[in-house]
């Protein structure tokens, strides 16, 4: 089914009188109002948000690669007495497994690289890899009885990211920006940025159908910002035309764009009007959230020396709370550098050193500045790693962790979770959940009800059948939302 066919098919009577009544003096009107009037109906159905919010936007930092929990969130003291001890094959044979050590003959359990230590008033237990994040301890809502059908890494990433392992549907930040609308006139509901290691040590790529917009239209795909050269592709004028002749092309574009949608109602056409308009507000408004020179020298050295490194995560961290400010509704951190399959002994310490700092100077920004009640923080990776050692444990670089997709952690800040607490529990090897176990589904069933949606109300309906996020699936995890 073409698109074209597919916006006939949806079109409703009172949808094709509203368009037949529509211009681009009503599309004029609608620019010169008050833009709060309209924040947060959202665009994805009637009723929008379905009930009272907790939060309003969410900043998803993506650590790439599957961080280990064994080495940094599943505190488990008994793991040192069995130090290099064969893992039981009652305990392993109940996980699948990668092809990269489904065969091994050997494995040997390998227990945290550095010792655990409590943090903050809740006594919650961390490595003290991550000093940054235990000085949040108290603000953040730990899971970890997270799992996952997936053992791969880019079908890992789909599922968590749109609902499904196989590319094609929308991304989660589309699906809040086709849901909820925006909240900011001048720049992009939705927003991608991406880092990794400075090693380059994570062989994995980030995809464009991470943040793509799937079947519903495009204007709600994610705009990435590029470290280097221009923030965004073909955003600059072409040399000798001013802004006021690129005020006056876009209008004659736009009363073509008018007369080809009233014609076809073709979404992509929307698309393509809502994308010439966007382009001209971030020429004025990018080159502002970009510059850093107004930020307090305290602010700055806050999110530590690698904030003043262009492209790092450091200094991403630090444009997600400009972008905050400014009403971007989902800003998508990626960072890769976590697939630490031969080189966990050396990597995992210098990994841990280049996020921890500024992920925890984002949330305590957030927090005196009053957004972190109204957002929602995520730190999550696509899955957890093995307790048993991947590899030769003689060698220094020749040993890591497999994928481990039946138990793993991540944790949520802000936005209307419980601070302080940790959720669910493993066995003793954090092999398997053993107790309160939150699935995929239930994570972004959880997520969309914190930002005020009902997963199972908030659809999209193509090929004959209404879509949405967790697809068939999923529940609200009422033990984690305060």
């Amino acid at each position: 089914m073409t698109p074209l066919t597919a916006a006939h098919l949806q079109m409703t009577r009172r949808q094709f009188f509203g368009r037949s009544a529509t211009g681009v003096g009503v599309a004029a009107l609608s620019s010169l109002l008050q833009r709060d009037l309209f924040a947060g109906l959202g665009t994805g159905g009637s009723g929008l948000p379905h009930f009272p919010a907790r939060a309003k936007r969410v900043i998803l930092l993506w650590q790439g690669g599957g961080p280990s929990q064994v080495d940094l969130f599943d505190y488990k003291p008994g793991l040192a007495a069995m130090r290099l001890q064969e893992l039981p094959e009652s305990v392993r044979s109940s996980a699948r497994l990668s092809t990269m050590t489904s065969t091994q003959k050997s494995y040997p359990i390998l227990p945290p690289l550095k010792p655990f230590r409590q943090y903050g008033q809740s006594g919650r237990w961390l490595s003290e890899l991550l000093p940054g994040i235990g000085s949040i301890a108290d603000d953040i809502c730990l899971v970890r009885s997270m799992h996952t059908e997936a053992v791969n890494h880019s079908p890992g990433v789909t599922f968590c990211l749109s609902g499904s392992q196989i590319p094609g549907r929308p991304s989660l930040g589309s699906w809040l920006s086709y849901g909820l609308g925006s909240l900011s006139d001048d720049l992009p509901s939705f927003v991608v940025m991406t880092s990794s290691d400075q090693q380059k040590t994570c062989g994995q790529l980030f995809y464009e159908h991470y943040w793509g917009s799937g079947f519903i239209p495009s204007k709600f795909q994610g705009v990435r910002l590029r470290s280097e050269g221009e923030p965004v592709l073909y955003l600059n004028d072409a040399p000798g035309l001013d802004r006021s002749q690129k005020r006056a092309l876009l209008d004659d574009i736009a009363a073509f764009n008018h007369h080809q949608l009233q014609g076809h109602g073709d979404p992509e056409t929307e698309t393509r009007i809502a994308q010439y308009e966007m382009a001209f507000k971030m020429q004025a408004s990018v080159p502002g959230l970009l510059d850093l020179s107004k930020e307090s020298p305290e602010v700055i050295a806050s999110y530590g020396p690698d904030v003043h490194r262009p492209g790092s995560y450091a200094r991403n961290c630090l444009l997600a709370r400009r972008m905050a400010e400014r009403g971007v509704r989902f800003v998508q951190l990626m960072h890769g550098g976590w697939d630490q399959h031969r080189n966990l002994s050396t990597q995992l310490e210098i990994q841990c050193r280049d996020t921890d700092q500024p992920t925890a100077a984002l949330v305590k920004d957030l927090k005196q500045r009053g957004l972190l009640d109204d957002t929602l923080v995520i730190y999550a990776g696509e899955f957890g790693r093995t307790v048993f050692v991947q590899g030769d444990i003689t060698k220094i670089d020749g040993h890591g962790r497999d994928h481990l997709g039946t138990a793993y952690s991540l944790w949520m800040a802000g936005g209307g979770v419980k601070p302080g607490i940790a959720y669910g529990e493993t066995d003793d090897f954090s092999y398997r959940v053993v107790r309160d176990g939150v699935h995929v589904h239930d994570w972004q069933a959880t997520l969309l009800h914190l930002l005020g949606i009902d997963h199972e109300r908030l659809t999209y309906r193509y090929q004959g059948r209404q879509f949405r996020l967790t697809d068939v699936h999923g529940k609200v995890v009422k033990g984690i939302v305060a």
